[in-house]
């Protein structure tokens, strides 16, 4: 096959097969990201007792774990692509062992007291964040090898997103409707934590039946001949594979902005997320309002996101980006008000960061594949993984820090935690607090997030040359 029809078979039209069952994937990515930190923390202070300060100290100990061993599972990942042409073997065990830790960490009862509550927690949730990593890790590189099309790409993540942004509303909403249906808030939770991590699973063990597709119609699009297969070596140790890391954000400015980017408002998000189920509690004064709340951010997204990756085919991935993230703030800024007059209207200003939402969900992500075939062009193929792996990691540290943000916010306004059954009053500074965590933090971090975005230089001629 002569090297002029290469690109031309690399970007041909992904089969609706395809794309569907890589879309599902998005089914386990969506709980794990959404249900943790919707009630994790709220679990720990509001369940089993634990001071604010120590379940942020919790939610964190065990992203930062995520951040360690992502880029090595990246560069392992990358040794199984090279070995085997695919990079099913380690999304296969995230799969099938998740449901169980998840169910684990949402099953300490109150009685075992705050600090052995505390212990266990954190334990069972290193272990479901390293099942997750196993899986998510070698997911996100897939795209990258499924198609180079600048266009494809963004129909190919977009449809992820819708079922990423319905998979968001069911665990969102569904999740803490599981936790009422117990008898008692101690059953309530494990039955969420036992249906919720099963359905991950699921989701999770579907999407890794699309990893051998994956790696060989990538191998068929760009490597017809055998000898044409990636043979750079992965790195071996792991102070190289963390090296390798480095050598990628130092070797490729598009992939620093757009992870810089990405990076903060994974915080911005992560920091509203981890108030909502607050927000509910003591601002609308109903605990299941967390439902309507997530209906009202998530609900949109579902239209909004094949509307958004028609705008990026016409004026470009990264404008329509900026757009979405200038929406974004301004939403998140009005809610401010709700200090001084929460009420009903507070769904509405919801529903407007809900339609910006898609767009910040699927572009940077159909972003991240045109960055990598960039690098591919100029150092060679076989480090996907690579990518990926500095990539969840960062996206980690964000959402991370959103959970820490918020529970630094509300030490420091003085919190009031309890125990199921209890009843308490919060101070005001604490309300207001929360109020802050859900307004005025997010949308200080997404303006932040379009000064690194300018960085951000490659275009739809660079990526379709």
């Amino acid at each position: 096959m002569s090297t002029a029809a290469r690109p031309e078979r690399a970007s041909a039209r992904l089969s609706a097969r395809t794309v569907a069952l890589y879309a599902i994937g998005s089914l386990g990515t969506g709980g794990y990201a959404t249900l943790p930190g919707l009630v994790l923390t709220y679990f720990l202070t509001d369940n089993l007792g634990v001071a604010a300060l120590a379940a942020g100290l919790i939610v964190t100990s065990a992203k930062i774990w995520d951040v360690i061993i992502d880029p090595l599972i990246g560069a392992a990942s990358d040794r199984q692509y090279a070995k085997t042409g695919s990079r099913r073997g380690f999304m296969v065990l995230g799969a099938l062992t998740l449901p169980l830790f998840f169910a684990l960490t949402f099953a300490v009862p109150p009685s075992w007291g705050p600090t052995a509550g505390a212990i266990c927690v954190l334990l069972a949730f290193l272990a479901t964040a390293t099942s997750f990593s196993l899986f998510q890790v070698p997911y996100v590189a897939l795209p990258a090898e499924l198609t180079s099309g600048y266009d494809e790409r963004t129909r190919l993540l977009g449809w992820r997103v819708v079922v990423l942004t319905a998979a968001i509303l069911l665990f969102g909403a569904g999740g803490p409707e599981l936790r009422s249906a117990g008898p008692d808030p101690v059953a309530g939770y494990l039955l969420m934590g036992v249906v919720a991590g099963l359905t991950i699973g699921v989701g999770m063990l579907i999407a890794s039946r699309t990893a051998d597709a994956a790696a060989h119609r990538a191998a068929a699009a760009h490597h017809p001949d055998e000898a044409d297969r990636p043979t750079l070596a992965a790195p071996a140790g792991i102070r190289e594979q963390y090296a390798a890391g480095v050598r990628t954000l130092r070797r490729s400015q598009p992939f620093r902005a757009l992870l810089g980017t990405f990076l903060l408002q994974a915080l911005a998000t992560g920091t509203m997320l981890a108030a909502a189920q607050y927000v509910a509690t003591w601002v609308l004064r109903s605990e299941d309002a967390v439902t309507l709340v997530f209906l009202a951010l998530v609900g949109p997204a579902l239209i909004a996101t094949p509307v958004w990756t028609v705008v990026a085919r016409r004026i470009g991935k990264e404008r329509a980006f900026a757009i979405a993230s200038i929406l974004f703030t301004a939403a998140a800024a009005t809610l401010v008000l709700a200090a001084w007059m929460p009420g009903i209207w507070m769904y509405g200003a919801i529903g407007f960061a809900g339609i910006a939402y898609a767009g910040l969900q699927s572009l940077p992500m159909a972003m991240l594949p045109d960055v990598i075939s960039h690098d591919e062009r100029i150092s060679g193929r076989g480090r996907a993984g690579t990518f990926t792996g500095v990539w969840t990691a960062g996206e980690t540290v964000g959402f991370a820090l959103g959970a820490t943000t918020v529970s630094l916010t509300l030490a420091a306004t003085g919190y009031v935690s309890t125990v199921a059954g209890a009843t308490t009053q919060q101070p005001d500074a604490a309300i207001t607090g929360i109020v802050l965590s859900f307004s005025i933090l997010p949308a200080l971090l997404m303006a932040a997030s379009l000064l690194t975005l300018r960085r951000y230089r490659l275009r739809r001629a660079d990526i379709d040359a």
